[in-house]
């Protein structure tokens, strides 16, 4: 049977009587309906799945996107998947031996459109009842005389052939003239090498270029067309007759990028459930971000690599004619979407996605006589294409191959498996690990952000890591391990990429709103920023009057203060001093009821100067000279020790004392390597190998450990993190029996980056509560510094030029790493933004940088700003804590000033 022709085979379950007496409401004419199209208009391709196609209210969503895209002023060419379900069912069609349960069968599915009809309230449209009549036939006669193949895929094409039949008469009854067209009068498969039958007939592709004669012929046909995905004709040239061929998996959207090259389209969209592509799968991971723009390679990279939201074959056919695709949810369709297109250099590297693919078979192939062997790998890999297997990644060693198979390209069942390391034996040993899962990193430019990947490549240190492979062509970087530790690590990534600045999110032209705030109950968002909600104008006015200028916000103090308070477990609470001395603030925390660390005499001055005699000190130095010690020990500070030599050269000093010890745990953690306070590499802590030699000094000069201390570095956002030190400091008090507190230190971590996990305080109190609880007779003291006063103090500056250089651009502003070292000497990020464009579209990428005479002078590198002014306002955000303190006058610049704002 050709595909085209109408066999007289009644179906017994039409209703046609029951469907035409539902006459559909007549949209009247609209008179200001749009002029007729010139026959040169851009044409947009739309693509629709089987949820969008499967009830009235989608197809009413269809019916209204289609008519804006008209009113553009463009052609418009549907495509169109089968209702959800149906090829599932017409598989199972296939499947049956028995024809009365195939006509059954077809009967059902038959059923389901005059069901959506009914709804429609449409008359059977006379090109939908061929459909149905063909179907009806094709499960009557079965495969006998089309041959199986032949057969199994012209009843599989019928879902597509059905839904835009019906679709074609919904818009026409809606007032959208539209006429169906079949997609095998357009697609015509290629013959490619190493094909058999099966994947000429089930799985065919397509050659498709511009072809303006079909461009010509369509648009002398109409304006609006509907289309059917997944289906093409195999040429009539070579004897079959122009035999129905499916595209295989992703065809619809396949056929969508099919039409759109063939049509040089302004762009092909691609129409789900979903706003896009997101950097990780949803369902894992809440907090994963839009993806905004992407270009073909590196949405290719994603969507193979385990993302389900586009087939990776459709991105191929656009490359060439250059033609966007847009992905878009059809019930959101206010959502900006994902736009794929050519490579746009304007971006900075970033790494876009996270994804993980489980089931991943490795196989591992070792041989002493494959060092310099001519043809080893050659008839390693004719084993793997006798059994008909792909592989996907592919690691080397001198004595060793291991590749992994994908199950999504192979079936992988346990007897090809082992058929495949039969015959891999006769050549060398092998060893099949499995299960696992490949974890991949997509961006392009991926060799040259591996610096910024450091923290998180240190999560793979505990874990079995099989295969590390990086792409030749820079765009991914993938890690096979174990299965079963997948979906605890992606979310746990996915944070660390943001937090290293690795996954950009602070570029809104790259990345949009997070899934849990499109679809979730919507993610619980940090405060507006003091200095954008309602502070601005106060902020342009003292930058107004010079600049640069500190600015800081006492309310934002005193609330980050009082969240602190509220960890019940937590006896006593000093400020770390360091982290700024301005004496408003030392009174404000003084205020609040908190005690203050101080690492320096000058900082015990200055302390004692602004809060009252009664506040508790700690003194606690590093590598303090004699003198230190001695100016701390005049004053009311407890002391706190960290080497064996104090006490060892000095000890008549501490006599009679009791001090608080600081020990290494023996690691350190932070988010760069110089705020990593613990480990042998750190110069912090008395290393536990010393700690019976300081003690038997200690008993010698009558000195009384107390307290036991222990920092590990700066920035941890981890809360289970001080629970292990707590519990590590407390079995080290009990060897030593005259400790009664615990000081954990501080390190709270302030995130920077949009979308980046702030540290749970109620998830801390929580662990806190539960080691004080198995501890109780220890008194548990904090130390937080940044946490506190980071996020109330801001940097103003002004634009005092800028310069483009190559594809780079340079803002500069009237001050740098004199003021603000912390990018400099941390690589730091502190959101920057233009405080007098704060409402204008950020358009430009720019280095911002200050006049200071050294390369390494840069406040933020590749910022996405509005474009700038001389004199403009630029604002650097959570610059209250290292600031000031660390300035200095490098190049003889002026000192920054500090301004308090206490209301």
């Amino acid at each position: 049977m050709a595909h085209g022709g109408t066999v007289a085979f009644a179906l017994p379950q039409r209703n046609t009587g029951r469907i035409a007496s539902h006459q559909p409401p007549k949209r009247p004419v609209n008179p200001n309906a749009p002029a007729p199209l010139p026959a040169d208009a851009p044409w947009i391709v739309m693509k629709f799945g089987g949820t969008s196609v499967a009830t009235l209210p989608r197809w009413q969503n269809i019916r209204e996107l289609v008519a804006s895209r008209r009113a553009e002023g463009a052609r418009v060419l549907v495509v169109v998947s089968a209702l959800t379900g149906i090829t599932d069912a017409l598989k199972q069609l296939c499947g049956e031996g028995d024809q009365g349960k195939r006509k059954a069968a077809a009967g059902a599915i038959a059923q389901r459109h005059y069901d959506l009809l009914a709804h429609m309230q449409l008359p059977l449209p006379a090109t939908l009842g061929t459909r149905l009549d063909e179907l009806a036939a094709l499960a009557a006669e079965g495969p006998a005389r089309l041959g199986e193949l032949a057969w199994s895929a012209l009843v599989q094409a019928h879902g597509e052939l059905m839904s835009s039949a019906l679709g074609a008469a919904f818009l026409s009854e809606s007032g959208l003239p539209t006429r169906w067209l079949d997609a095998r009068d357009c697609l015509a498969a290629a013959a490619l090498p190493n094909q058999n039958e099966r994947t000429r007939l089930l799985s065919a592709m397509v050659e498709a270029r511009p072809d303006p004669a079909l461009n010509a012929r369509l648009a002398a046909q109409g304006e609006v067309f509907i289309t059917q995905g997944f289906i093409a004709r195999e040429p009539i040239s070579n004897g079959s007759g122009g035999r129905t061929v499916l595209l295989g998996r992703g065809g619809s959207d396949t056929s969508a990028s099919y039409f759109g090259a063939l049509l040089k389209a302004a762009r092909v969209e691609i129409w789900t459930d979903v706003a896009g592509m997101f950097t990780a799968n949803p369902r894992q991971v809440p907090g994963a971000r839009l993806l905004q723009k992407l270009d073909y390679e590196e949405a290719q990279e994603i969507a193979s690599t385990g993302a389900k939201v586009l087939h990776p074959r459709c991105l191929s056919p656009l490359r060439e004619p250059r033609v966007p695709l847009l992905v878009k949810d059809t019930n959101r369709p206010e959502l900006e979407g994902t736009v794929i297109g050519p490579q746009v250099r304007e971006h900075a590297p970033s790494v876009k996605a996270i994804s993980a693919r489980k089931g991943i078979t490795l196989v591992s192939m070792e041989s002493v006589g494959m060092w310099q062997q001519v043809g080893f790998l050659a008839d390693v890999f004719a084993q793997f294409k006798q059994h008909g297997l792909s592989v996907d990644l592919i690691g080397s060693a001198e004595t060793n191959v291991t590749v992994s198979l994908d199950p999504t390209e192979n079936l992988l069942d346990s007897d090809a498996i082992a058929a495949l390391a039969g015959d891999l034996a006769k050549v060398c040993r092998v060893k099949v690990i499995a299960p696992c899962a490949a974890i991949t990193l997509v961006g392009r430019g991926m060799r040259s952000m591996l610096h910024t990947l450091s923290s998180v490549l240190a999560e793979f240190d505990q874990l079995r890591v099989h295969l590390i492979s990086q792409s030749s062509n820079n765009l991914n970087l993938t890690f096979v391990v174990d299965e079963d530790v997948v979906d605890d690590l992606l979310p746990h990534l996915h944070e660390l990429l943001i937090a290293a600045g690795a996954l950009r999110t602070d570029d809104s032209a790259l990345f949009g709103p997070s899934w849990q705030a499109l679809y979730g109950s919507g993610e619980a968002l940090a405060q507006p920023s003091w200095w954008r909600d309602g502070e601005r104008q106060r902020l342009l006015a003292i930058a107004a009057e010079a600049t640069p200028r500190y600015v800081y916000h006492l309310p934002t103090v005193r609330a980050q203060a009082r969240e602190l308070k509220s960890l019940a477990a937590v006896d006593r609470l000093h400020y770390a001093v360091k982290a700024n001395t301005h004496p408003a603030i030392l009174r404000a925390l003084a205020a609040e009821g908190y005690a203050f660390e101080c690492v320096s005499p000058g900082e015990l001055e200055a302390v004692s100067v602004a809060v009252p005699a009664s506040v508790p000190l700690l003194f606690t130095p590093n590598f303090a000279s004699r003198e230190d010690f001695e100016r701390g020990l005049a004053t009311r500070a407890t002391i706190t020790l960290d080497a064996l030599h104090p006490i060892e050269h000095w000890g008549e000093l501490f006599r009679g004392r009791e001090i608080v010890l600081r020990v290494d745990l023996g690691r350190g953690l932070g988010h760069h390597e110089k705020v990593r306070t613990g480990g042998s590499g750190s110069k912090f802590g008395l290393p536990l190998e010393q700690l019976d030699a300081f003690l038997r000094h200690a008993d010698a000069h009558g000195v009384t450990v107390r307290g036991l201390h222990a920092h590990l570095g700066s920035g941890v956002l981890d809360a289970g993190h001080w629970g292990e030190v707590f519990g590590q400091l407390a079995s080290l008090a009990e060897r030593i029996g005259s400790i009664a507190f615990l000081n954990i230190g501080g390190g709270l971590g302030v995130p920077s980056h949009p979308g980046e996990a702030k540290l749970d305080i109620a998830a801390l109190d929580a662990v806190l509560r539960q080691v004080k609880a198995a501890y109780p007779h220890y008194q548990l003291w904090m130390e937080p510094g940044r946490y506190l006063v980071a996020d109330a103090g801001v940097l103003l500056a002004r634009v005092t030029q800028t310069k483009g250089k190559g594809s780079w651009r340079y803002l500069g502003v009237d001050t740098g790493m004199n003021s603000l070292i912390r990018p400099a000497l941390y690589d730091a990020w502190h959101e920057i933004a233009n405080l007098t464009r704060l409402d204008e579209p950020a358009t430009g990428l720019f280095q911002v940088v200050g006049p200071i005479c050294e390369s390494g002078d840069v406040l933020g590198s590749d910022r996405r700003l509005p474009e700038p002014q001389e004199g403009d306002v630029i604002l650097i955000a959570q610059a209250g804590a290292y600031g000031k303190v660390m300035s200095s006058p490098y190049n003889l610049r002026g000192e920054t000033e500090e301004v308090v704002l206490d209301a």
